[in-house]
């Protein structure tokens, strides 16, 4: 009898019970659901992000016209972007073989850094970002001087030059020699 009742006790284990309410019987069946829309929500999220991030980037020319209504501290700021989507611009053009545009980037580029520098020394605002920015510059200059021939080395140079010099000017304003 002993054995009856443990094998009794055994069947009763492996069958479910049904005393759960009817609403939660069918929930096992649409386990597959539950991870499907948290992958459609993390894509919608992902998606939202980067349509407003594509909304808010603007263009060169853009910036320009907000360089002269924006305050003294912010033009810093702007200025460093212009000069770093000129960059990019500039690498480009260089890559394109079209060393006439590539030149006129690369005079913007110079010109906006050193708007950069007077902003940001003028404003005692954003200094540090404008060097570490134009630090950033000048190594993507020295990578971009390695690339091109040997004839369209000298405005590199120049411009490698230029932005050495501004980096100098900031690095003084901030790190004065003498001052303790």
């Amino acid at each position: 009898m002993g054995l009856l009742t443990s094998s009794r006790q055994f069947e009763s284990l492996g069958k479910p019970k049904s005393n759960f309410p009817s609403v939660y019987r069918g929930t096992q069946a649409l386990g597959w659901l539950r991870p499907l829309l948290s992958m459609v929500f993390f894509l919608a999220i992902v998606l939202a992000g980067s349509t407003a991030n594509a909304r808010t980037e603007l263009t060169v020319e853009e910036l320009k016209a907000r360089v002269s209504s924006a305050n003294v501290g912010e033009k810093a700021k702007i200025c460093v972007e212009i000069a770093e989507k000129q960059l990019v611009a500039t690498d480009k053009l260089y890559a394109a073989d079209d060393m006439e545009k590539a030149q006129a980037s690369l005079t913007d580029v110079v010109a906006f850094s050193e708007l950069a520098r007077d902003y940001s020394l003028e404003s005692h605002k954003h200094q540090k970002q404008t060097e570490i920015a134009i630090r950033s510059m000048t190594r993507k200059l020295n990578d971009l001087l390695h690339v091109v021939g040997r004839e369209e080395q000298a405005p590199l140079k120049e411009a490698i030059k230029h932005l050495e010099r501004v980096r100098d000017d900031l690095l003084l304003a901030m790190f004065p020699k003498g001052a303790k």
